[in-house]
């Protein structure tokens, strides 16, 4: 990944991410720029345990001959989205799991739909 797509890809996360606390899900952001740094240990969080989770899912994934990996791959990223929230100062999960799961999915569908608009 070159420098100018990691630059899309945190300003798309940062954007959907004010977005997303805006909405009456008990994902909140105090202001754009902890949505830029919540983006970026965001982003962190996955490279760092995204490999580490998959690891640990590759037996249930194999058992399940791969029926439900995109419930893994769903429930590593409500990981890396309630670790990112523990991480950073003024992003806070209202409702705990329920924020990190909704806001997860949430983050999904709003950057998607940002990245269409862009032509991306």
């Amino acid at each position: 990944m070159n420098l100018g797509t990691l630059l899309i890809v945190w300003v798309v996360t940062a954007i959907s991410l004010y977005i997303i606390s805006k909405l009456p899900i008990g994902v909140e952001i105090d202001t754009p720029g902890k949505a830029f740094i919540s983006a970026a240990i965001l982003g962190i969080v996955t490279a760092v345990v995204r490999p580490i989770l998959r690891l640990a899912f590759a037996v249930p994934n194999i058992l399940t001959f791969d029926l439900l990996s995109g419930f893994f791959t769903f429930i590593i990223s409500v990981v890396c989205f309630g670790l990112a929230a523990w991480l950073v100062q003024g992003f806070r999960l209202r409702f705990g799991i329920w924020s990190a799961i909704i806001g997860a999915f949430a983050l999904s569908v709003i950057s998607s739909l940002i990245y269409k608009l862009l032509g991306v």
